[in-house]
């Protein structure tokens, strides 16, 4: 069944009574109660400042637990989230910018002052009894208003680095170091292992102090970003038993921003081993149906539940309200969604899908550009292009693998990556040349050209070789100028505004080793404008990356004509391990965005649309097999069974999904029919 875990802060001196009768009503399972929030964080609480939070905790922890309802607690404050005038004068050694600006309210992880603290102030509310006691997101490095870039330049974190290096360079140069263009210095690993040694051993202090009493649960933010910290999520998760993954933005955003939040929740699974509790947080910022809709809330909570949550943590009440009896639109909203959260209670899932690689220590190996910022290697970028335009997508590698800009600079193996099917942006594609692996694209990479690089020959637009369609790079930052090798084929050119060849666009190329190899020309493709064509095109290159091995003389198949799959019985491809053996791969609108998995014995295709317009999905590569079912989803409504008919290779569906609404499609593999057709 659905888990409501409410993150709610109860003002002081307040009757926690009337949020224990809300619980009660709307089926609210825990409570998370918040200390210290956005507008009543008065510093880091000691004293008389914390002695009344663990009074009110306590009152409330108290009247909830007398109704039945679990309680968890979420101090506001580790680190600090942000200056905003606050000022602590406990003798906290403060964080530092590497640009040299020093917080006002934030401490370093390196200060014995702040962790002493930290680990008392946990120690002390653990004995209360909390379910779960959870570590806020301000613990990190990065994102400390109003610093540039973070924190972690600080005198007693650059104390430790010395001692580890066995050289003392200054801030400025240490920052130029680690930043620099070129192959990484070796005082960033350095650097890196000095933050994540000093995070590692605070959440061991925290640990201990909460240990028999309460479990310890952790947030989390951009891999990117944390990658640049040096993070191990392996030494954080034998410590931590909770996970609450960002995935959600504040306020309203249009539809196709669930592109973000499927993939944040899909490359974030795996870095849990089983047994970890995950409850993904439905963000909403300043926590009124005025920042966001009903609808998009509860459209966000169905990706949650599809991919895998054990509970839902529901930011949904103001900070300071102090009676949830003030907003019953929420309790509505609740109720209304739960029919569609039970139908969608996932558990156990195996994802399948263009594989969105990403490795933890890829900001070791970036090249950088003399910023903290350049060190980002962002998987996301692959995953907001592919899901758009109906391509589902799984973490890690896959048969197909979507390489997109920095995160070339880690792959280990890039020759074993290049045996399989391989979609790469330009950006990439002049990474794994500088590596030494240009032979094996198919591609040479004569420069990687800028937007605003002055050129009498700029370019504009992306030609289709097979039927003249146009699409448009105008306004790509960065465009790579490729040049095809012999034998292989392309597919687009880009051409200047006065239509002269520039370079080729898209390239597909079979290499020595026998992998597929498609490069783009664009160097962040999620930018491009979409259009029914890119749809085509995309849909195109993951088929044929996807195909069978070649054979001596295969000729590489050109761009699709009017949709149709490039290569003779595609889509039934090489998809191992996926259910049956084929990749659905959705049209039929803008921004049918689908999610393809195992679960239960069952394959299952979810498609949600993040167009404001409704659509009826169009599906190629559905499995075949007996017991195929089809869920209808819409925004606040009870699940309804559609009617989903075979039309040769395509599935239809006799209704359309409405703006975030999803349609659940379910069946058997072939395995499991031909079991139960036998009777077994």
């Amino acid at each position: 069944m659905t888990r409501y875990h409410l993150r709610y802060q109860v003002l002081p001196g307040r009757d926690p009574g009337p949020l224990a009768d809300f619980c009660a009503a709307h089926g609210v399972e825990e409570v998370v109660l918040m200390t210290g929030a956005e507008e009543l964080h008065a510093g880091h609480p000691v004293g008389d400042g914390e002695d009344l939070w663990f009074e009110t905790v306590r009152a409330a922890r108290d009247a909830l637990s007398a109704r039945g309802v679990q309680v968890s607690l979420n101090p506001w404050v580790t680190v600090g989230h942000a200056d905003r005038g606050r000022v602590q004068d406990l003798g906290f050694a403060p964080l530092v910018s590497p640009a040299g600006e020093t917080s006002t309210a934030a401490a370093s992880l390196a200060c014995p002052v702040w962790r002493d603290w930290l680990a008392a102030h946990y120690g002390r509310f653990a004995g209360l009894g909390f379910r779960v006691m959870w570590l806020e997101d301000d613990f990190r490095f990065h994102n400390h208003a109003p610093l540039t870039w973070g924190g972690g330049f600080e005198p007693e974190m650059l104390a430790r680095f010395h001692r580890l290096a066995g050289e003392e360079p200054t801030r400025e140069e240490l920052v130029a170091a680690i930043t620099a263009p070129g192959e990484p210095h070796p005082w960033r690993a350095l650097l890196q292992r000095t933050w994540r040694e000093a995070q590692l051993e605070v959440v061991t202090l925290v640990r201990r102090a909460v240990a028999g009493r309460a479990r310890l649960g952790l947030m989390s933010s951009g891999l990117g970003v944390a990658s640049a910290e040096g993070r191990s999520w392996g030494a954080l998760f034998d410590l931590v038993e909770a996970h609450r993954p960002h995935f959600a933005p504040y306020g309203d955003a249009p539809g196709r921003r669930l592109a973000y939040s499927i993939a944040m929740l899909e490359l974030q699974r795996p870095l849990r081993p089983a047994g970890v509790e995950v409850a993904p947080e439905v963000e909403n910022w300043t926590h009124t149906e005025w920042s966001k809709s009903d609808t998009q809330t509860w459209s966000e909570m169905v990706a949650a539940h599809l991919s895998g949550a054990d509970a839902l943590l529901l930011d949904v009440f103001p900070f300071v309200t102090g009676d949830p009896g003030r907003y019953p639109r929420v309790g509505r909203m609740l109720t209304r969604s739960r029919p569609a959260l039970d139908a969608t209670v996932t558990g156990a899932l195996e994802t399948f899908g263009v594989g969105v690689p990403w490795w933890e220590d890829a900001a070791a190996r970036v090249h950088g550009d003399g910023t903290l910022g350049g060190l980002v290697a962002d998987p996301l970028r692959a995953a907001e292009f592919l899901l758009p335009y109906g391509i589902p997508v799984r973490a890690g590698v896959a048969p197909v693998t979507a390489l997109f800009g920095a995160t070339a600079w880690a792959v280990p193996d890039p020759a074993e990556l290049l045996r399989g099917g391989v979609l790469l942006d330009g950006a990439a594609a002049a990474i794994l040349t500088e590596r030494g692996y240009g032979e094996l694209l198919g591609v040479s990479v004569t420069e990687v050209v800028a937007r605003e690089t002055t050129s009498p020959r700029p370019y504009a637009v992306e030609r289709v070789r097979d039927g003249g369609a146009l699409l448009s790079v105008n306004v790509q930052a960065a465009v790579a100028r490729l040049t095809a090798a012999d034998d292989a084929e392309v597919w687009t050119d880009v051409l200047t505004p006065r239509g002269e060849h520039w370079g080729a666009g898209r390239v597909a190329h079979v290499n020595a080793l026998g992998g597929r190899v498609l490069t783009m020309a664009a160097c962040a493709p999620e930018l491009l404008g979409r259009c029914d064509d890119g749809r085509l095109l995309a849909q195109a290159a993951v088929r044929w990356l996807g195909g069978p091995p070649p054979v001596a003389g295969e000729a590489v198949p050109g761009p699709p004509d009017g949709g149709s799959p490039p290569v003779p019985g595609e889509p039934d491809n090489r998809w191992s391990p996926a259910p049956d053996g084929g990749l659905p791969l959705v049209s039929g609108g803008p921004y049918l965005m689908p999610q393809y998995a195992r679960v239960g014995g069952r394959w299952r295709l979810a498609v949600v649309n993040g167009s404001a317009d409704p659509a009826a999905p169009v599906v190629t590569g559905v499995p075949a097999g007996a017991g195929l079912r089809a869920t209808l989803l819409e925004p606040l409504a009870e699940p309804r069974e559609v009617t989903a008919r075979r039309d040769g290779d395509r599935v239809l569906i006799d209704a359309e999904v409405p703006h975030r609404g999803y349609l659940i499609m379910e069946g058997c593999v072939h395995g499991d029919a031909a079991r139960r057709g036998s009777g077994a």
